[in-house]
């Protein structure tokens, strides 16, 4: 069978984290379809070939008009038997077979005021493409793959799509991760968090800042928290794009501190150095950075909504974001317990051995060759 993957976003960040392991396991498991492998020039030295996998080189940016009426035509030369495309940016004009990851809904749900840096009518127009995209995505897959049960069940309700159509795959947590934490030392550890002059207790968040991750909520109640505990600290890691300049602007405090993009070393460090790690989102389709924290045995403490109850299950101290008071409640009540603090760590290392990107390859290629038949 001749398989294809969009693979243009392989060096992002999301996206591309989902492909290079999704890419990266299927290798070792299917020595017998042919691969190809969609990248952009930028990337193309990025990915090693094997004997099954070739790599091709497509040099059209997403959400674009090379995307939508070039891309097709590539695609169109390799006579391919299905192609997956992980996300739901597909080609409308593609007449063969797909399949497509639905990551989440969000771009639906948070279509405008904050969430644009557009103007209204520019923003209105490009929600419009996007909606029209997507519903290709949505009607005319063969199969759709989901992170939870969470997408999967807003994929039916609000786009009246079969459940039978869409197939869980939850995501995992890097090798990388697990090799890190194993090598990390108190040390290691130490020197870090002085290169970024964390020289006290803090809470962790790392992420973008988009409004549905709901940063501007958890500094307002690390604020009121640190009324009581003044040698507190909040560090707040992530692509320093516009959302993030936004907030620094609002937020201006020494007890605050951002440290822009990290490394996955220095990720590791802030996980194992934090008192807690604290994830305060409106909405996520899955939350990888909480089996993250699990891994570096870093306490956490979740929104109760949207797909984190589904990935963290009882290892996680849940909180309404839309209630000031019920974070700051649940942040205080995880800070002052020690004993709390150790039985969510014991849990998080049991409940982080259920997530496996080896099992979701697996899932996924079994998907493909029924998708291919269909």
């Amino acid at each position: 069978m001749k398989i294809g993957i969009d693979a243009r976003f392989f060096n992002e960040s999301g996206v591309g984290r989902y492909l290079r392991n999704l890419i990266k396991n299927l290798q070792q498991l299917d020595k017998e379809n042919n691969y190809f492998i969609f990248l952009m020039p930028k990337d193309f030295d990025k990915f090693v070939e094997s004997k099954n996998f070739k790599k091709v080189p497509a040099d059209f940016p997403w959400y674009g008009f090379a995307e939508q009426f070039k891309f097709p035509s590539l695609l169109r030369q390799y006579n391919l038997d299905l192609i997956h495309f992980p996300h739901f940016n597909v080609p409308i004009f593609y007449t063969g077979k797909f399949v497509v990851t639905i990551h989440d809904l969000i771009h639906q749900h948070r279509s405008m005021g904050k969430a644009t840096t557009l103007n209204p009518f520019s923003f209105k127009i490009k929600q419009l493409g996007y909606r029209k995209v997507f519903k290709t995505a949505v009607t005319k897959s063969q199969q759709i793959f989901v992170p939870s049960n969470c997408v999967k069940k807003l994929l039916v309700e609000e786009w009246h799509t079969s459940d039978k159509k869409i197939i869980v795959t939850p995501e995992a947590v890097d090798d990388g991760i697990f090799s890190l934490v194993n090598k990390m030392t108190n040390t290691k550890v130490n020197a870090i968090l002085k290169k970024f002059k964390i020289d006290s207790p803090f809470i962790f968040y790392v992420g973008n800042a988009h409004p549905h991750k709901n940063v501007e909520g958890l500094i307002k109640v690390f604020f009121d928290l640190n009324k009581k505990r003044q040698n507190m600290k909040l560090v707040l890691s992530g692509y320093d794009h516009f959302f993030w300049q936004r907030i620094k602007k609002q937020f201006q405090d020494t007890s605050v501190i951002f440290t822009g993009f990290v490394s996955d070393e220095q990720l590791v460090a802030l996980y194992k150095g934090a008192q807690m790690f604290v994830t305060p989102s409106f909405e996520e389709g899955f939350g990888i950075p909480v089996l993250e924290a699990m891994v570096c045995e870093c306490p956490v403490a979740a929104s109760n909504t949207a797909s984190l109850p589904e990935v963290g299950k009882d290892a996680v101290l849940y909180f309404n974001p839309h209630s000031i008071d019920d974070m700051r409640e649940k942040i205080n009540k995880l800070l002052n317990s020690q004993s709390l603090r150790v039985k969510l760590i014991n849990k998080g290392k049991e409940r982080v051995k259920k997530f496996s990107w080896k099992k979701l390859a697996q899932q996924t290629l079994e998907v493909y060759e029924a998708s291919s038949k269909l």
